[in-house]
């Protein structure tokens, strides 16, 4: 499967194409509903976005492993990718493959170096800050983590609206939240809390509360309200899938689809985030993308077939 991908993208050098094939794995490891999401796309574009997420999870180990964090070795390793970034091509001194599969990704597709600024930037707030004190903190936070991926994924998926920009940041601010509603009880065991203070003091809820891992009514009308919140920022988004190129958008509303449903997930576990990992079923994921695929095979058929003509 990523041969074929890697042939399509006119990936020829054995070294890149190792580098993206780890970026796969990682995607296939920890990011099972995207990168089925990703399977949509054409094959060329596929392993662009291995990158950019290979490169995002690379990174979030560092301060995100329960058994072996390294904070240190985050800003060394950035420091070291953001310096690459300056090196001709050709020339790229860089060890890791993530980084070599992110650099020819961002040359490939043009984007711009403050996007993965911001991104380290965010990633390096996780070392030291553990909460935000009110939703505007957060946003600062998820527009390094979140927003800027759904932005370096933009190019790849071509719009064909600038408004389609916007849209692209508040679907990977929704994204992330939706997971930190799932992932109440894992941040805890990090020491962090993501959902702002303001909302913790508006329903009574404190750390404590929430260490005690028991959802009590104040705790549920806590996630109900973070919930309602996240709905409205997929309902501004959705209308961006339509102002992509028309092979993006079965894996896009796939996303959207499946992510959405984390927050449907919480609400039948009856909230049990703090002692529970919920997540969409198997059998949902695959009752969602395997119509999506036939789709989006056929999307693709119809395109090429428009070129030819033209």
């Amino acid at each position: 499967m990523s041969a074929r991908a890697l042939d399509a993208a006119g990936i020829t050098d054995p070294e890149l194409r190792a580098a993206f094939e780890e970026c796969r794995r990682l995607h296939a490891a920890h990011g099972k509903t995207y990168y089925l999401a990703t399977l949509l796309l054409p094959p060329a574009k596929r392993p662009y976005v291995w990158a950019l997420y290979g490169f995002a999870r690379y990174a979030d180990e560092f301060v995100d492993s329960l058994e072996a964090p390294d904070p240190q070795a985050l800003i060394t390793w950035g420091r070291a990718f953001l310096d690459a970034l300056s090196i001709e091509p050709g020339s790229d001194r860089v060890v890791h493959p993530v980084s070599l599969a992110m650099l020819h990704t961002m040359r490939r597709w043009h984007i711009p170096r403050v996007h993965v600024e911001a991104f380290l930037d965010s990633m390096r707030m996780d070392i030291d800050v553990t909460g935000y004190s009110a939703y505007a903190d957060l946003e600062k936070y998820m527009y390094g983590s979140a927003s800027v991926i759904g932005m370096q994924m933009l190019p790849i998926l071509e719009p064909v609206a600038p408004e389609a920009a916007p849209r692209a940041r508040a679907l990977g601010e929704a994204f992330q939240m939706s997971n930190f509603v799932r992932d109440v009880g894992e941040d805890l065991k990090r020491g962090r809390v993501y959902l702002p203070q303001e909302d913790l003091d508006l329903f009574g809820v404190t750390r404590e509360t929430l260490a005690r891992g028991v959802v009590t009514p104040s705790v549920r009308e806590l996630l109900r309200f973070e919930i309602e919140r996240t709905r409205k920022l997929y309902a501004f988004a959705e209308p961006g899938i339509d102002m992509l190129h028309p092979t993006s958008r079965d894996c896009v509303r796939t996303a959207f689809t499946l992510y959405g449903e984390i927050l449907d997930a919480v609400e039948r576990a009856h909230y049990q985030v703090l002692t529970q990992r919920v997540s969409v079923p198997l059998t949902r994921r695959l009752a969602v993308a395997l119509p999506a695929a036939r789709h989006a095979r056929t999307v693709r058929r119809d395109q090429e077939r428009w070129v030819r003509i033209a």
